[in-house]
């Protein structure tokens, strides 16, 4: 069993797939509690992986998003095997602080200032930019960096700083910028 706040499916609005179909499963539970987190996480209802597969298996699209709260709380390398199994091609967007299981195939990380992490592949950092140095993200071993106003309350500056630090690159929440989930 696994709390599942919701399963939907959409586009991708942020980092490197941005404008992607895909579906999203959303976990409940984070061990974060980070001031600026726009998601509920914490509802949600107990599902077996058998349901879970049936709703994702709904939609057309190939991506599955696993996100959160904090996905990585909740999965294993039996889902993993089970949506590749179902044709699917798995992401997650994780705070980085739990091992990820073997498998998946597009790793974001979107650390936290203060927590330590524990991942040793990702493909793409996703940071929230509150004015943080960002020098010690620049050391993750990730082929792609991306750079996120706060709730798009900081766009100027988070623009700014893309230009002084050029390896980075804008992710806008377009989900929100166009008003769909």
């Amino acid at each position: 069993m696994r709390k599942i706040n919701e399963i939907f499916y959409s586009l991708q609005g942020e980092g490197y797939h941005t404008g992607t179909p895909a579906v999203f499963i959303r976990f409940s539970g984070c061990n974060l509690r980070c001031p600026f987190c726009d998601t509920r996480h914490e509802e949600g209802q107990m599902m077996e992986d058998a349901e879970i597969l049936a709703k994702v298996c709904r939609y057309p699209a190939t991506m599955v998003i696993l996100t959160g709260g904090e996905p990585s709380l909740w999965i294993d390398r039996e889902l993993i095997e089970q949506l590749h199994r179902a044709g699917k091609y798995i992401c997650i967007e994780t705070n980085g602080t739990h091992p990820l299981p073997e498998g998946i195939d597009w790793v974001t990380c979107s650390p936290k200032q203060g927590a330590p992490l524990v991942l040793t592949r990702m493909d793409e950092v996703k940071v929230v930019y509150q004015g943080q140095q960002l020098e010690p993200y620049e050391q993750l071993p990730a082929r792609h960096y991306f750079l996120q106003p706060c709730s798009c309350l900081n766009t100027a500056e988070t623009v700014a700083c893309v230009l002084a630090h050029p390896r980075w690159r804008l992710s806008l929440q377009t989900h929100k910028l166009i008003d769909i989930p």
